[in-house]
């Protein structure tokens, strides 16, 4: 909470630990989202292995307007899913894979609109099992939005006044036209 104050004899270990934090909180939260994607994209490999395999499918055939079946969205979804985990895993390529990360985000929240009695079971308070394995996804979309806000070389800073100083600094690299 910004503004507590801690006794004095606990102020440098929680400096330590927020430097900590700050220092390796975005690489595990990119491998960790790595590892999901090219966990749940891997499954979709193995017809039956997913849980979300059926209404994915349903959900590209209908968005497709019946063009592309399941036979091809679910291996292209499958190779999809695990590149965007590969990228994020290798830590390289991360602007192509952060786009295709928000693409398939778009993709995964759209059974919410098409499918909603497939997605709540009273809509929109309480979602079904697949309506919350979709939910979920914000937590995701927020997590590689903070990976994305670091490719130019941006990290945590946890300092206060040095994250104000930046963000001053910033304020002012946005508002001169030069």
């Amino acid at each position: 909470m910004a503004g507590s104050r801690l006794p004095s004899a606990l102020e440098p270990i929680d400096v330590r630990v927020t430097a900590t934090l700050a220092r390796f909180g975005v690489p595990v939260l990119r491998i960790g989202l790595g590892i999901v994607f090219l966990w749940f994209g891997a499954l979709k490999f193995f017809p039956g292995a997913s849980p979300a395999e059926t209404l994915a499918a349903r959900t590209i055939e209908q968005l497709s307007g019946g063009v592309i079946g399941p036979s091809v969205s679910v291996p292209v979804l499958a190779a999809w899913e695990s590149l965007i985990g590969l990228g994020l895993l290798a830590g390289r390529f991360m602007r192509a894979t952060l786009l295709l990360l928000v693409l398939q985000m778009l993709g995964t929240l759209t059974p919410l609109v098409l499918f909603p009695a497939e997605t709540f079971a009273m809509f929109p308070l309480v979602p079904t099992l697949e309506g919350q394995y979709i939910i979920k996804n914000v937590v995701l979309i927020g997590a590689a939005m903070v990976v994305g806000a670091t490719v130019r070389g941006g990290r945590v800073v946890p300092d206060p006044h040095a994250a104000d100083v930046a963000e001053d600094l910033a304020g002012r690299a946005a508002d001169d036209p030069a």
